[in-house]
């Protein structure tokens, strides 16, 4: 590659980054990834410089990077608005592009009009950490108003990988569809939903890196194929070779009441039905194409659970709330 960045990765094994990671080496960028070296579900590439250290402790990032400038830092673990206005401090004067992995949640909860846009307004009254993005993006956006702060924003929906079962019970609802049990699904079914493989995303993001245009500037990296709920918990039946899936739905709010640790990501995304508009990001990234869709992209998730059992957990208490949820709610006969 005739045009190689030198690029930082904060963060760098998750289900974005390491995609992204992978993505940006296979293209000749020189990538470092700084992260606590704690997890080895996802490899760092060979290619890559793996710096160790707590990502919230500002000296020692000051200690691993020096006086090192990058054409590209990447933060994939800012959750606050204290994560990114250390990261101002850190990398002002250090980078030609700051990007800012935001999220999709923080676009209006319910949307009032679809396809969602990057012209949406951000507001989600029920999930706090949509709430801290938005909140990052303020302070990130007001840094670029007043400093030239080179951010760009990066508003991501449901990216998966295959070790990523995107139900809202995980595995425990693949194994509640082997076993002929019922699956709970909120609502009755039909909001719709988007779900984006890591490996598509990470074309859109790597093909932002290093353009100017996308400086002071959001954007939405999605895949276009969006699908009803039921119809989600049907192709991940077909791809465990499990039985069309016995469904129970239940409202979305019984279930927030039910179990809190759903109400979040339950009453603040995935509850509404989400169309995105993809067309501003492939102005930029004309090669952005998703190839994989959820039929191939749940095939090679079951695929990898399946050569790995350690990773097949069924959560016993869950299971015990659905068997509570089902028999309080069942119409099946």
């Amino acid at each position: 590659m005739s045009h190689a960045l030198n690029v930082l990765f904060i963060g760098g094994s998750g289900v974005i980054s390491a995609a992204a990671a992978e993505l940006a080496v296979a293209r000749g960028h020189r990538l470092t990834v700084l992260n606590r070296g704690q997890s080895d579900l996802r490899a760092v590439p060979d290619a890559a410089e793996l710096l160790t250290a707590d990502v919230r402790d500002a000296a020692a990032v000051r200690a691993a990077l020096g006086e090192r400038h990058f054409d590209v830092v990447v933060d994939f673990v800012a959750f606050t608005p204290e994560h990114v206005r250390a990261d101002i401090a850190q990398f002002a004067g250090r980078t030609g592009q700051y990007l800012f992995i935001s999220s999709a949640s923080a676009y209006q909860k319910p949307p009032a009009a679809l396809p969602i846009r990057e012209s949406t307004p951000l507001h989600n009254p029920f999930w706090q950490y949509s709430r801290d993005k938005i909140a990052c993006e303020d302070v990130l956006m007001e840094a670029y108003r007043e400093q030239g702060f080179p951010v760009t924003i990066i508003r991501p929906s449901h990216t998966y990988d295959r070790t990523q079962i995107a139900l809202l019970n995980g595995w425990t609802d693949i194994h509640r569809m082997r076993t002929g049990q019922p699956v709970v699904v909120h609502g009755d079914g039909t909001s719709l939903w988007t779900l984006t493989h890591s490996t598509d995303l990470a074309k859109a993001l790597v093909g932002l890196f290093g353009r100017s245009q996308a400086v002071g500037d959001s954007f939405t990296i999605t895949s276009d194929e969006y699908l009803p709920w039921d119809a989600i918990y049907a192709e991940y039946a077909r791809a465990a070779g499990a039985p069309a899936p016995e469904i129970v739905h239940v409202a979305s709010d019984t279930l927030a009441a039910e179990n809190p640790a759903w109400s979040g990501g339950l009453l603040g995304d995935r509850s509404h039905s989400v169309i995105f508009d993809n067309t501003k990001v492939k102005a930029l990234v004309p090669d952005f194409v998703c190839t994989t869709p959820v039929a191939l992209g749940f095939r090679e998730a079951i695929a990898w659970y399946d050569a790995h059992p350690e990773q097949q957990v069924v959560d016993a208490a869950l299971n015990a709330t659905l068997d509570r949820l089902v028999s309080a709610h069942s119409t099946l006969s």
